[in-house]
């Protein structure tokens, strides 16, 4: 604030109380909502990647007859394509080590949430979620060197690369509580996280078509590529408040500062754990998060096996129809978000129904498609249509629980983000070990045992969230008089 003449501010202070916002275009605060969401595109691509690369990295001359012959579809008759000379290696592992490998990254990922949260409030989240994804592509690069060296190698670069993206939540919701104005946040972070779905949708696909022309090892590459250029961008576009980025206008810095002055702690450095720890909100949180995540982090790490061993898609088929769930994702990730902030903002709804009633649709509706796909046998069309439509519905909860960090305590968001996001890894580290020992002939029976159990922990996770969820700043977060109870 140093420099500016209060007589010259005081203008802008009454225009801004009377006008309700700054512009969006062009504006700084959405500008690091792009920018942020190409990080995550980043993220997401580096951790999926692998899904796919893994159909290619497995040595199946020996399995082809008998994967699709144990399964009860048909392989897809395919038109006979140019046979490349891949030079890059493949590897004989079972399906126990395959859980493994998909699961490792989560065993690091885990570790860096709640520390991600604290070191983001105490140090600035800029340059650790910069030096986090930085981790992350080096590591990535070293894939194709470590799956040489032998599978308990990869699993060591997974759990590194997940220790690198471990921070990079908690530390953007840090982010978001300096520069999230409180009837913005729906779409701010929707669009910041639709990121995470992109990397997913594009990555998928890509990872296929690059399997297919050049071979696997440069699934790794590519996106590592990609992973410097946005770390060259974040360092030299990207600052941690509003009060100190040099080319905000003084409109918008006022803006924000001015609408989150009753909801950030005043008292910087003091975190009240114990509060938090016995917060029932937040724990409503943390079950519909670990819930959500059970179905997500399944398919995610599943879903090209499940195309491949029972579907019977090939690998470039098999890398665009994964795909399709996650552009359903967010696109109603996206659309939720605009909703989600018209029905507070014009309507007048209170956060805590917006919040609630996004999650019911968003948990609630992917369980019942995901019941249907275990049921329709090789039905190819309807198998993917349900996924697609369980993955796209999942995206409305962006605007329920997964944001509502921010609205029971704006200081604290990285910190609870970490706290809720080390309970959500859990199903990333054990879904897929489990789903493996499930599938072991890979026949559609087992497969819905896999659905059935995502679909009930999800009804679960929606009911409890719907009981115990909350709307408004918590007295705990808050250390004024000051509440904001929208």
């Amino acid at each position: 604030m140093q420099g500016h003449s209060p007589l010259r501010i005081l203008p802008n202070t009454f225009s801004i109380l009377f006008n309700g916002s700054a512009p969006a275009c062009c504006s700084s605060r959405y500008g690091l909502a792009l920018l942020s969401s190409f990080g995550f595109f980043v993220v997401y691509s580096l951790r999926v990647n692998l899904s796919v690369a893994m159909v290619d990295m497995l040595n199946n001359t020996h399995q082809s007859d008998t994967n699709h012959s144990s399964s009860v579809c048909p392989a897809h008759a395919n038109p006979a394509r140019p046979k490349h000379n891949h030079t890059a290696s493949v590897y004989d592992w079972d399906s126990k080590t395959q859980g493994w490998i998909l699961g490792s990254f989560f065993y690091g990922y885990i570790l860096t949430q709640i520390p991600g949260g604290y070191l983001s409030g105490r140090f600035g989240p800029k340059w650790l979620m910069g030096f986090g994804i930085l981790g992350t592509v080096v590591f990535t690069l070293l894939t194709p060197v470590a799956a040489d060296l032998g599978a308990s190698y990869l699993i060591a670069v997974r759990v590194l690369e997940g220790i690198g993206e471990g921070v990079t939540f908690p530390a953007m919701y840090t982010m978001w509580a300096a520069w999230a104005p409180p009837l913005e946040r729906s779409r701010l972070l929707t669009i910041s996280y639709i990121g995470a779905h992109l990397g997913t949708v594009i990555s998928l696909p890509l990872s296929g078509e690059i399997c297919f022309y050049l071979d696997w090892t440069y699934v790794f590459y590519v996106f590592g590529a990609v992973g410097l250029v946005w770390f060259f961008l974040w360092s030299f576009l990207v600052f941690d408040s509003p009060n100190t980025h040099p080319r905000i206008s003084e409109r918008e810095r006022l803006y924000i500062t001015t609408s989150l002055k009753n909801e950030l702690s005043t008292s910087a450095g003091y975190i009240p754990w114990r509060a938090i720890l016995t917060s029932m909100p937040l724990w409503a949180i943390v079950v519909a998060h670990f819930s959500y995540n059970w179905t997500f982090y399944t398919l995610l790490t599943l879903l090209p096996t499940y195309m491949n061993d029972v579907l019977g898609f090939s690998i470039q088929q098999n890398g665009m129809l994964s795909a399709l769930p996650y552009i359903g994702c967010a696109v109603l990730a996206v659309l939720s978000g605009q909703l989600a902030d018209y029905l507070r903002e014009t309507c007048l709804y209170p956060t805590v129904v917006v919040r609630k009633s996004f999650s019911i649709v968003g948990m609630i509706g992917p369980a019942v498609f995901l019941l249907a796909a275990g049921f329709i046998g090789c039905n190819y069309t309807l198998a993917v249509t349900f996924l697609t439509i369980s993955s796209a519905l999942g995206g409305v909860s962006a605007s329920g629980f997964n944001i509502n960090h921010l609205d029971i305590a704006p200081s604290y968001a990285g910190i609870l983000l970490g706290i809720t996001n080390t309970f959500a890894t859990i199903p990333g580290m054990v879904g897929p070990v489990i789903a493996r020992e499930l599938t072991k002939q890979n026949t559609i029976e087992e497969w819905q045992t896999v659905f059935y159990i995502a679909a009930a922990i999800n009804l679960f996770g929606a009911a409890f969230y719907t009981l115990f969820g909350r709307g408004t700043v918590q007295p705990w977060a808050v250390h004024t008089s000051f509440s904001h109870g929208d």
